[in-house]
């Protein structure tokens, strides 16, 4: 009976991982037999909320693939402010630049658990390009991903030059609703977990005119807040403004 139930764990164990590794950008045009020599590589970990996967400026070379949770990327600057850059939640791969870049630079980010029970599978990079060059085909779609990558990052960088705090802030929500959001009777629920700190870094703007901003789309009806909550009422209203 127990060598039954341990099978049966091993096997859901190795389903989760495979589903969720089925629905990563980089693998999402992978076949499941594929998928599947890719497994025995891949080394799970349960994480609380706070701890750290992996520092700015280590030097390993491991991919991370968020299978549960959530996780946050922050940098630290020279006199050790922190810089919330953006959130990774299930199905999300991250710290996947060591391991494309050739020189096999640091790491850019610090990865920071932000829920209880995050699980998070890793794998190291000679396993990931071993299985590359068995399936050739398979970079390309990682190319095209890589390159989709690239610019949503240069669309950020327009947003910041050219799109007001409130029409910034609107694209931020609706980013974590399609994410993280969860329906319910009063409205599309997204438990973001940030201080107010964190999300104006997320919108790239201060604390105070992010608040304002978020203060207006309470005061229209668009929004509610509850503590590290937002219920989002009107989301067409969003999307409106965030392309305003």
């Amino acid at each position: 009976m127990e060598v039954r139930t341990l099978v049966i764990r091993e096997s859901n164990t190795m389903e989760d991982q495979r589903n969720a590794l089925l629905h990563t950008a980089l693998f999402k045009q992978v076949r499941p037999e594929e998928a599947d020599q890719l497994l025995p590589h891949l080394q799970r970990r349960y994480y609380a909320k706070g701890d750290t996967i992996f520092r700015e400026g280590d030097t390993d070379h491991r991919i991370y693939l968020v299978e549960n949770g959530r996780v946050k990327l922050t940098r630290e600057s020279s006199d050790h402010r922190i810089h919330l850059l953006s959130i990774t939640g299930r199905g999300e791969l991250l710290g996947e630049i060591p391991v494309f870049d050739p020189t096999g630079g640091p790491r850019t980010a610090s990865a920071i658990v932000m829920t209880n029970g995050t699980t998070v599978s890793s794998m190291e990079r000679s396993a990931m390009f071993d299985w590359l060059d068995e399936h050739p085909r398979v970079a390309i779609d990682m190319l095209q991903v890589m390159a989709n990558r690239a610019r949503l990052n240069n669309e950020r960088i327009g947003d910041l030059v050219f799109m007001d705090v409130p029409g910034r802030l609107a694209k931020t929500l609706i980013d974590l609703a399609q994410r993280f959001g969860e329906p319910s009777e009063d409205g599309l629920v997204v438990p973001h977990d940030l201080t107010q700190e964190e999300m104006a870094q997320l919108v790239g703007a201060s604390r105070e005119t992010v608040n304002k901003a978020l203060m207006e789309f309470t005061q229209r009806g668009w929004i509610s807040r509850k503590g590290r909550t937002i219920i989002i009422y009107q989301p067409g209203k969003l999307i409106r403004r965030a392309h305003q």
